[in-house]
């Protein structure tokens, strides 16, 4: 990913929570969701970022269609010692974004996405990759169980427009690249990242 391609990766992030969470939030903070002021959150954040988070987008006809971040895990019952300056090496890595265009959901683009986010997590050296997803948004769970993740027990809510919206940690072990299945090549557009 790019600077250049942050309007896209906005508008497919604003469109995805728009359909994912339709009945899981609500609909008033979902309808007043705004691509410009995501982007502008997103230009702040991209500027000042840590080089060991991975940002990945998928293009299709050279639009942008999906987008998928990467990076140490943040949670501290899984990353001990992230508040200590300088931190160790983290040891497990977390899912921190994965969204498609609506459209698109079901042609390989989430797919394509997963498989180069998990060999970004492996190749910075993590054994477990982890992921948070809402409670209730049963397609991106199954999607995320198919690709080898499950739940770890742990769940947390947030507050979203005055509602408490409920998340589950999600957990998938990983094996150095070496000692891993090579994984079959994704059907869909193939995901790049940005420097």
């Amino acid at each position: 990913m790019t600077e250049a391609d942050i309007d896209a990766v906005s508008a497919v992030r604003v469109r995805g929570w728009q359909a994912a969470y339709r009945g899981l939030m609500p609909q008033a903070y979902l309808d007043a969701m705004s691509v410009a002021a995501d982007a502008e959150r997103r230009r702040s954040w991209f500027a000042r970022r840590s080089p060991e988070v991975s940002d990945l987008v998928a293009e299709r006809d050279g639009d942008v269609v999906g987008w998928a971040c990467v990076g140490p895990a943040r949670d501290p019952d899984i990353a001990p010692g992230a508040e200590e300056l300088p931190a160790p090496a983290p040891t497990a890595g977390e899912l921190l974004a994965l969204y498609v265009a609506p459209g698109l959901i079901g042609t390989g683009v989430g797919r394509a996405l997963m498989a180069a986010g998990t060999a970004r997590a492996r190749a910075h050296g993590y054994r477990a990759l982890y992921l948070w997803v809402v409670r209730g948004n049963t397609r991106a769970q199954r999607f995320y169980e198919q690709a080898g993740f499950a739940p770890d027990g742990a769940e947390e809510a947030y507050e979203v427009g005055g509602r408490s919206v409920p998340e589950l940690r999600y957990r998938r072990p990983l094996t150095p690249e070496s000692e891993s299945e090579p994984e079959p090549p994704p059907p869909g557009p193939s995901p790049r990242s940005g420097p």
